[in-house]
């Protein structure tokens, strides 16, 4: 039942100027729960964010915070429950970071909007809590983006809320700040019990992070479930109309389009020691083959993607006889064979024997 669910949208419809964009929109998410959108630029996500936060009136259906109808609650109330991290700049006029953050007290303090010393302790502990407490007396518009969203951040945690709406909250952030901002609200969720729902375009921290993953295509809700029922490479490349390149789900990774041209290069490797030499003939624009890879070998995934054949084995058995008269017809063709594999074992012994026999054919050899 959806009244079992501290926040959620009844058929929910969002637009501009009373035009429809997505229909029918239903979100639900619990205390304790992250629930993130993914979908293409300019399918929605925003849009979706600013209307059930009311900063866009929507064109139909009803938005529920813990029961009650949003639309019947005061500013006040709905502030004291929840808050909202949006990308818009804000500008405010001669306000020190510590001030910005303070104005997440405002739905607690009187009509003065003066705060009291446990407010201030409460911005301290915030700032204290995203890394930004050297930043209190700085000019808030002074400052980089990075630091602007995590002030922005502060500001929501400040506000003491049950759910936090968050729109692009890693955007403008280097890879620290990033994986520190996403600590932060999952600590939120685990220690504190609070809800989150965000839009992400990093597919790969979505899939880490999240309880819920909501797909925004076209007119609708185009799938909604765990991350294990959304993340497949199929469906990714699906959503994102992908032309060139590829996702790895398992991995989480983007790889760029294979070379063309007839390969030249085989490159024998293993166990991960490939991954490395794969990307560097990608980006050189040199096409290659690889061998002899297990199914089960973490080369393989990255290999799928980016080389021209593959000489592949059964995950857990030795290399065949088969497979390595396959290697070796492959290599005549090619001019180099690189070597990533520094110690070979019994698994895959026929690939010193294909190392050999490519010296013995007087093909350049490189070993990394």
């Amino acid at each position: 039942m959806m009244r079992d669910y501290f926040f959620y949208t009844d058929k929910m419809t969002v637009g501009y100027d009373g035009k429809p964009l997505i229909k029918e929109i239903e979100i639900k998410v619990n205390r304790g729960e992250i629930l993130t959108l993914i979908g293409p630029n300019g399918a929605g996500k925003s849009t979706i964010l600013k209307s059930i936060t009311r900063q866009l009136k929507t064109i139909g259906g009803v938005v529920y915070l813990d029961g009650k109808m949003m639309q019947k609650m005061t500013d006040k109330e709905v502030s004291r429950r929840l808050s909202v991290v949006l990308t818009e700049r804000i500008r405010p006029e001669m306000m020190t970071c510590e001030e910005v953050v303070g104005t997440g007290r405002y739905p607690y303090t009187g009509t003065l909007g003066i705060l009291s010393s446990k407010d201030w302790e409460k911005v301290s502990e915030a700032m204290e809590m995203v890394h930004a407490s050297e930043l209190k007396k700085r000019d808030f518009t002074a400052i980089s983006d990075g630091q602007r969203q995590r002030i922005l951040l502060a500001r929501a945690i400040c506000q003491e809320p049950e759910i936090i709406i968050l729109d692009e909250p890693t955007s403008f952030l280097d890879i620290k700040h990033k994986l520190e901002l996403l600590n932060i609200l999952k600590h939120m969720v685990v220690r504190r019990h609070v809800a989150v729902i965000m839009s992400l375009h990093e597919l790969d921290l979505a899939q880490k992070i999240s309880d819920v993953i909501v797909c925004v295509h076209g007119e609708s809700i185009e799938k909604y479930g765990t991350p294990e029922k959304i993340f497949t490479s199929e469906y990714i490349h699906e959503l994102y109309d992908m032309t060139s390149g590829s996702y790895n789900a398992d991995f989480g990774c983007l790889e760029m389009e294979a070379p063309k041209g007839e390969p030249k290069v085989f490159v024998i490797a293993g166990n991960g020691s490939g991954i490395k030499e794969y990307r560097r003939l990608q980006r050189a624009g040199i096409a290659f083959l690889t061998g002899i890879l297990h199914r089960n070998d973490i080369d393989y995934e990255v290999a799928k993607a980016l080389a021209s054949g593959i000489i592949e084995e059964e995950p857990f058995e030795q290399i065949s006889e088969k497979k390595f008269q396959e290697a070796l017809e492959s290599i005549k063709s090619c001019e180099k064979v690189i070597c990533c594999i520094q110690k070979f074992g019994t698994m895959n012994r026929k690939n010193e024997m294909l190392l050999e026999a490519a010296r013995q054919m007087g093909i350049q050899i490189e070993r990394r």
